[in-house]
Formats: C-alpha cells, structure tokens, sequence
C-alpha cells in the first residue's frame, strides 16, 4: 500500500498567496518552455443528461511532480466537482488527491498573471477587467502581483455584480478599482485588458485597444465559442498557453483562422516558450499582446504541489491507501 495524501477544499482554501501562486505556475511554464511535457484538455461531451467531463495533465520534472485535473460539470445536478491527481516525478508513487474547486480561480489567476508578466509593458499601471465572478477576482487579485496597478476599470453586463464587486477589491488591493458602464469605457486607455466572462461572442472592440496594450483571455476554451473579435487577433502577437490549443479549443484564434484573417503562422510562442526565453516576448512598447489562457495542466500540476507540500509543513489533510500495481494484480 501507498500512503497519498487527501486534501479537501478546507484543506487547501486560503493556504497558499497569490503571489505564491504566481510563482510556482511561473516556474512550470519555463519546464515547459524548456520540453517538460504537458497536452491541451480533453473535453468528453454528453447530450443526455446533458455534461462535460474533462481531463488534463503535465509532468513538471523539475518540480518533482506531475498531474491535471480531471472534472466534470453539468450532468444531472447541473453543478462540477475538480479532482486533481498528483503523483511523483520520479517514482510515479501518488503523493495526494486534492478537490480541487477552491484553487481553480487562484491557479487560473496565476497563469494569467504569468501572461500579464511575460508579454504586458514593464511600465503598465491600468486594466480593465471583463467579469466580475471568481474567476475575474483570481485574476485580478494574481495581475496585481506582477504590475503595480492603479486603476483597475470593471465591466460585467450585469450593473449591480460589477458594482458589488468593484467595491469589494478596492478595499483589498492597492489600485483604484471602479465599475463602469460600457466596454468601451472599460478599454479607454486600458494598459492591460483581461478577460474573465462566459460570453460566446466578442466582449469588446479590437480597434479600442490602444497600441502596446496587452490583452489576456481566459474565459473560453470551446472552438465555437470567443471573447476576442478578429480584429484583436489581427493585431496582436498571439502566444496561447500551449501551441497546440491554438486549433484545438481556442474559439478566438480558430474563428478568426477560419475567416482567413491569419494563419496558423500568426501564433508567435506558447507562454513557455517566452517565459524560458526561447522566444521573445514583447518586442517593442507600441506592440500589442494576446495571452490566451485556457486552462492547463501545467498551473494545475504547479498548483497542486505548493499546496501539498504546504499542507504536509502544517500537517493537513487525511491518508488514503493506493495499492500499486504490483501488488493489487497480483493479489500479494
């Protein structure tokens, strides 16, 4: 038997920082940039109760970790439950099953943070936020650690959530943060644009953005569904967390792909790649920057393994017994 580690959204809720977050998923980008493997989700669909299971995965070798997500969302009880497996590098032994739910937004948030980092102006102090749930307040909360923000401009449709939630973080962060009416007041002179919604269409309008803003997307990852028009992709340089999203899951990429807007050339690097410096990032400050975040396993994995080894320095969680394959096969 293997003794592996339980954590439960208790367990793990509040026990890491964003900027400690930040830096662990930073780090696990640059494995990747490096050849470390990891793969785009694997999204399973069902018509009847109508659901999605998903699935996916990296192995960090440097961390000394390797795991996903593996989740489910909709069916009968039309709600999700995230699983995340995470076993060791070297030996493969499974060192802890996390629920994974409280993590998503802060894990998620410090992947697009990592983007923010990587690919927006050293000297950016503005940003405008499309959203106003828990996803939006990972981002946000994440990008405060990597840019000294001062005015931060929300926009939601919904008048009283973006409100209620504008008034929120200006108490937690730093930076004046404000609600606003329309997109386009939220894009005026936006620095960093980053979008956190469940929209199926385009959330703003590319030409708005002014030169040398940086734009990350985090909010889509169906091939039919986009928060970025074509014009946006157009003009930025386009770097998606893995290359091979770009046309499996990237909605924005793929419709603006299939309008002949670009080609599949106009994918620069994937966010590794540019965080191991294997690629340039930002070349210039009138250069305008995508980051397309749809969620991988490499910031679940990183995730994952600072709140396990937090969680065993404060002695958290409960063990459950693994039988390895060698003994459950064999019956010895």
């Amino acid at each position: 038997m293997t003794e592996t580690l339980y954590l439960s959204s208790d367990d793990v809720d509040g026990l890491a920082t964003p900027a400690e977050y930040v830096d662990a998923v930073r780090d696990a980008y640059r494995q990747v940039g490096e050849g470390a493997p990891a793969e785009p989700r694997t999204k399973l669909v069902n018509d009847e109760p109508p659901g999605m299971l998903t699935t996916y995965a990296a192995v960090l070798p440097d961390t000394g970790a390797m795991g996903g997500y593996m989740y489910s969302a909709g069916f009968g009880a039309r709600d999700a439950w995230f699983m995340s497996p995470l076993f060791d590098a070297d030996s493969g032994e499974p060192l802890a099953l996390l629920d994974g739910a409280s993590m998503n937004p802060y894990k998620t948030g410090a992947a697009g943070a990592v983007g923010v980092d990587a690919l927006a102006r050293e000297d950016a102090t503005s940003l405008a936020l499309f959203g106003s749930g828990a996803q939006a307040r990972g981002q946000l909360k994440a990008t405060a650690e990597v840019r000294n923000l001062e005015t931060v401009w929300v926009y939601s449709p919904t008048k009283e959530h973006r409100e209620e939630f504008a008034g929120e973080l200006n108490t937690e962060l730093d930076a004046a943060v404000a609600a606003v009416a329309s997109p386009a007041a939220a894009v005026e002179d936006a620095d960093i644009v980053v979008t956190a919604t469940n929209a199926d269409e385009p959330v703003f309008d590319g030409d708005l953005l002014d030169p040398g803003t940086h734009v990350t997307a985090m909010g889509q990852y169906d091939p039919d569904k986009r928060e970025l028009d074509h014009t946006t992709i157009e003009r930025a340089t386009y770097v998606p967390d893995l290359r091979a999203r770009a046309t499996h899951d990237a909605g924005s990429f793929l419709s603006a792909l299939d309008a002949g807007v670009v080609d599949e050339d106009h994918v620069h690097a994937e966010l590794g790649e540019v965080v191991a410096g294997v690629q340039p990032g930002r070349t210039s400050d009138d250069e305008i920057t995508v980051f397309d975040s749809g969620g991988t396993g490499v910031e679940t994995a990183a995730a994952a393994y600072l709140l396990y080894e937090k969680a065993v320095d404060e002695g958290l969680g409960s063990t459950i017994d693994v039988s390895p394959a060698s003994q459950a096969l064999t019956g010895q």
